[in-house]
């Protein structure tokens, strides 16, 4: 997947916190944190996310364990059943269904 789709929750202080992933199939084998940052920078990453319309989801426990991943390092493994149902929605969204009936 060449699209990062960043995740941000809401922190429990007035800093708002960001983390942008990648994933491109075959060449990683799990997704990887690519940006990161919290107050204005975390702003920065949404503010891009959306004008490149990259999906954002909120997630306030997946962005506290993604914030402390180092930048372009995999998402550690107590993190992929999340990011995979995240995954999953996005590649959802963006394929349109093929067992629609015709007309």
């Amino acid at each position: 997947m060449a699209s990062r789709p960043p995740l941000r929750p809401g922190s429990t202080d007035s800093n708002p916190l960001a983390v942008a992933l990648t994933y491109q199939r075959p060449h990683d084998p799990a997704p990887r944190v690519v940006a990161k940052g919290e107050g204005e920078f975390a702003a920065q990453i949404l503010d891009l996310a959306r004008e490149h319309g990259v999906a954002v989801r909120e997630d306030p426990d997946l962005v506290q364990l993604l914030s402390a991943v180092e930048l372009e390092t995999q998402i550690p493994v107590e993190a992929f059943i999340a990011v995979a149902e995240i995954l999953a929605y996005v590649y959802r969204s963006k394929t349109p269904l093929a067992s629609s009936p015709g007309p």
